[in-house]
C-alpha cells in the first residue's frame, strides 16, 4: 500500500469519527454541552423542545463549532433539516420553512449580506417556534453585528466556552491513544501539544494521521515519525 493510499485511509477514519456530543470533552465546557443535550433530546416530531435561542462564544479552539456540528448530527438522526450559516458562505439561501432548526457560526465574522440572512433566518425561526443555536468569537454586547441581530443572540441562553488547558487536552489525547491501542510517550505528547494547535479537534485528527503513518511505515510514533510524516506530506 502506498503512503498516498494510507494518508486517505487515515483521513478518512478521522471523518467516520467526526463531531459528535459523546466526542466532546467538555473539562469546564460541561454546563454547556450538558444544555444542548437536553435541548435536542426534548425534539418531538424532529423540533427542538425549546425555541429560546443559545449562544456559545470564546476564543479559537473552544469547541463552538464542534457542539453546532453535534446539534446538527443529532437533529438529522431524529429526521430534521437545519439551516447552517458560516462566514464562508457567501451567499445565504432564503429561509426554509421544513427546517427544524437554525445554526449559526462565527457570527462575528459575518458581512452585511450574510447579517441580513441571519436575521431574516432568526425571526422567522423564532415565529415558527424554531431552534437557533449560534456561536461566535465575542460575547453578544461585543459582537460588530447590526443592532437588532445582536441582541436577538443575546437574550437566550449565552455559554462561554473555555479553551481546554494543556492537562486536560494531554489526558484526552492519552485517552484516545489508548483506545486505538497507540503508545504516546510523554516527549511526543509534548511535542504535539507545543508544535501544534491547540485545538482538541487538530491534535485529534494528528493522532489519527500519525496512527496511520505509522501503521504504513511499521514503526513506533516518535518524533523522528512525526517529523518524517510531516516531510511526506
Amino acid at each position: 500500500m502506498n503512503l498516498p493510499g494510507m494518508k486517505q485511509l487515515a483521513l478518512d477514519i478521522g471523518i467516520a469519527t467526526g463531531p459528535s456530543f459523546d466526542a466532546f470533552f467538555a473539562g469546564p465546557n460541561e454546563a454547556a454541552l450538558r444544555h444542548l443535550q437536553l435541548w435536542v433530546g426534548g425534539a418531538g416530531s424532529a423540533v427542538p423542545h425549546s425555541p429560546v435561542p443559545t449562544y456559545l462564544w470564546g476564543e479559537g479552539g473552544s469547541g463552538k463549532t464542534h457542539l453546532l456540528e453535534s446539534v446538527r448530527v443529532a437533529l438529522r438522526e431524529q429526521g430534521a433539516s437545519v439551516g447552517w450559516l458560516h462566514a464562508g458562505l457567501l451567499e445565504p439561501p432564503e429561509f426554509d420553512e421544513r427546517w427544524g432548526a437554525v445554526l449559526l457560526d462565527d457570527v462575528h465574522l459575518y458581512t452585511a449580506v450574510q447579517q441580513h440572512a441571519a436575521f431574516n433566518w432568526f425571526v422567522n425561526a423564532q415565529t415558527l417556534q424554531r431552534g437557533v443555536v449560534a456561536a461566535g468569537a465575542l460575547p453578544p454586547a461585543d459582537l460588530p453585528l447590526r443592532e437588532d441581530l445582536r441582541t436577538r443572540l443575546g437574550w437566550g441562553h449565552v455559554f462561554h466556552l473555555q479553551v481546554l488547558s494543556e492537562s486536560e487536552r494531554r489526558a484526552v489525547l492519552r485517552q484516545a491513544a489508548d483506545t486505538r491501542g497507540v503508545m504516546l510517550s510523554d516527549e511526543v505528547l509534548d511535542y504535539m501539544l507545543h508544535r501544534f494547535s491547540r485545538d482538541l479537534g487538530s491534535l485529534m485528527e494528528l493522532l489519527t494521521q500519525l496512527d496511520g503513518y505509522a501503521l504504513q511505515t511499521q514503526r513506533a510514533i516518535t518524533i523522528p515519525l512525526i517529523r518524517s510524516m510531516l516531510e511526506n506530506e
